[in-house]
């Protein structure tokens, strides 16, 4: 796999209690201005991001790409997946706030595969998610998978 660089472009305004910012997908020109705050990213979001909602989009999906790769080198590609993660970001002595837990939960219709072989194809899927390597550094990272 060749070496892979992204790129995105944020800004910023006022300070970090009354301002805001945007973020933009500088390389994809997927999403543009999606705009953050600290009242939006501790609160209630009002219908903008935060960085913890980005990275449990990135790690989920990094997940779920590893995960359908495991299922289709054992023979048993997905129909199906449906994936979701939550990032837990908490007051640690000394340190401050840090991101200290990502939950991944994995539902598949993946046909010809049993518990035992979507469990075992999670595994190895987390174990090779460069995002879960990543957050492994520093904190802890949880799978459950079952299929439907």
């Amino acid at each position: 796999m060749p070496r892979i660089t992204r790129e995105a472009e944020i800004t910023w305004e006022g300070n970090v209690a009354r301002g805001s910012g945007a973020m933009t997908a500088a390389s994809s020109g997927a999403f543009t201005g999606l705009g953050y705050s600290a009242p939006t990213r501790i609160g209630n979001p009002e219908g903008k991001t935060s960085p913890e909602e980005l990275l449990a989009a990135a790690h989920g999906g990094c997940f779920t790409m590893s995960l359908a790769s495991e299922l289709t080198k054992g023979g048993t590609p997905p129909e199906h997946l449906d994936v979701s993660c939550v990032i837990t970001m908490d007051e640690v002595e000394g340190k401050g706030h840090q991101i200290v837990h990502s939950e991944i939960r994995a539902l598949g219709v993946v046909p010809g595969c049993d518990e035992a072989g979507f469990a075992q194809a999670a595994e190895a899927a987390d174990a090779s998610c460069p995002f879960s390597a990543l957050l492994r550094a520093s904190a802890t990272v949880a799978v459950t998978a079952s299929l439907s």
